[in-house]
């Protein structure tokens, strides 16, 4: 038979171990929500399924055309699809107002792309459209997002 203060004790000790548990879990949350807010402070861009992509902007999709890769910077997104690479810069307050950007994979004349180092936390991608001296598109990821992905398909796309 086990004693009311045995049992006690167990419980105790039962809910200490629970509570940190779900204090950990629960700083691991504010951490990776803070992260998040951090990265669209400064800018970098988090990857969004083509999924959720495809529903949302269906009308911008032609009847053969497929979302392959979408990011999305604060308010912004940028997708590639199968045809093309699309920029959506959502603006004023509100966010009523958008500018829906079709770059044909055809006009990308180059592309650069620079890698998160140690202390920086952002990689960068660059694009230049036909002959301009400055980059028409310059988008940073966070350290979470595959850039050599991001290039990859991107080198397949153009070249």
């Amino acid at each position: 038979m086990i004693s009311f203060w045995k049992t006690k004790d167990l419980i105790a000790r039962f809910t200490k171990q629970r509570h940190k548990r779900d204090v950990e879990l629960l700083k691991k949350k504010l951490n990776k929500n803070k992260m998040g807010l951090f990265n669209n402070i400064l800018g970098n861009a988090s990857e969004v399924s083509s999924e959720e992509l495809t529903q949302k902007y269906s009308r911008l999709l032609i009847e053969t055309e497929t979302v392959e890769l979408g990011f999305k910077l604060f308010r912004d997104v940028f997708m590639f699809t199968n045809k093309r690479l699309i920029l959506i810069d959502v603006q004023g307050l509100t966010g009523s107002k958008m500018e829906y950007k079709s770059l044909p994979y055809k006009n990308i004349s180059r592309f650069s792309l620079e890698t998160a180092g140690t202390f920086d936390l952002d990689a960068e991608l660059k694009i230049w459209i036909s002959s301009e001296d400055m980059p028409s598109v310059s988008k940073k990821f966070n350290k979470s997002i595959d850039v050599y992905a991001v290039q990859r398909l991107l080198a397949q796309k153009v070249m």
